[in-house]
């Protein structure tokens, strides 16, 4: 199983530059133009953050330029996940339930989750969005509902993925902006066959363990996170990425990471300071 496993493509409302000056659009085709030559690929996966702004033209423009891309590589599949920049109402106008043909879908009106099978591998997609907040969670009925669906093994196994990371570097932006409850999926999949993990969100590429099951954060489309700046500073710079994740055989899961030959590749695209990231920090601390 080859998936090529994007996220984070903050495509918006009008194919024209967002406010740090960087065309979402075409970020999005450059990385998909790089891919090309890729063969043998299954599936392609979308970890969400599609829309900037949770606009129904972003969510078309993804639909267009990913669909167009999948047919390219022989009809695969193509799954999207929600993100906390997405708004599930224009997602769902565009996206359905982020699978096209769904084997079930979420039985819930809250949240965008489904399972398709491709090639004896079960593929789930679940909703972390919180509306209004970075972080994410995923809520209780969807935890019961995934354990439902694992109740019965797939061929091959599950291949799970949403936007916001269970797994953290000691960053306190990663900390605070990431899953708020992963205690309570790593519950939900013990000793199942879910074989790994997809997200996003963090615009990095990161790979560690929830438990005993394998998490791969892929690095953004739109830009990518800089980790090499000073402690409690951070520094977003030019650069389109993308995965690919190969289960099975005798070393799976394998991952590989994809970077776009952009000629301004590394230019800052903006930097936080200290005072920065502890207001930002402090405006999304949780609640109660």
């Amino acid at each position: 199983m080859r998936i090529l496993h994007l996220s984070d493509t903050h495509l918006e409302r009008t194919d024209a530059p967002n406010r740090h000056g960087i065309n979402a659009t075409d970020s999005l085709r450059l990385m998909l133009a790089e891919l090309r030559h890729q063969r043998g690929v299954d599936a392609v996966v979308v970890t969400g953050d599609i829309a900037n702004d949770g606009a129904v033209e972003a969510y078309a423009a993804a639909k267009e330029l990913v669909g167009g891309f999948a047919r390219l590589m022989g009809g695969v599949p193509v799954f999207y996940t929600t993100g906390n920049h997405d708004e599930r109402e224009a997602f769902g106008k565009v996206l359905g339930s982020g699978h096209v043909a769904a084997d079930a879908v979420f039985p819930v009106e809250f949240g965008c989750a489904a399972v398709s099978t491709v090639g004896g591998y079960r593929f789930v997609t679940l909703d972390s969005l919180v509306p209004g907040e970075v972080y994410g969670q995923l809520s209780r009925a969807q935890l019961d509902w995934l354990e439902e669906e694992l109740r019965t093994p797939a061929e091959h196994g599950t291949v799970l993925a949403f936007h916001h990371p269970p797994i953290a570097l000691d960053s306190p932006m990663q900390r605070a902006f990431g899953l708020r409850n992963p205690g309570e999926l790593a519950d939900a999949i013990r000793g199942s066959d879910v074989r790994v993990v997809l997200t996003g969100h963090f615009h990095v590429q990161l790979f560690g363990f929830l438990e005993a099951t394998p998490v791969w954060v892929t690095p953004g489309v739109v830009n990518r996170i800089d980790l090499t700046t000073a402690p409690g500073t951070e520094r977003a710079v030019r650069g389109a990425s993308a995965s690919l994740v190969e289960l099975g055989g005798e070393t799976g899961p394998m991952f590989h990471t994809f970077h776009a030959r952009d000629p301004r590749a590394h230019e800052t695209v903006y930097q936080l300071d200290a005072e920065q990231v502890r207001s930002i920090l402090e405006r999304h601390a949780p609640k109660g």
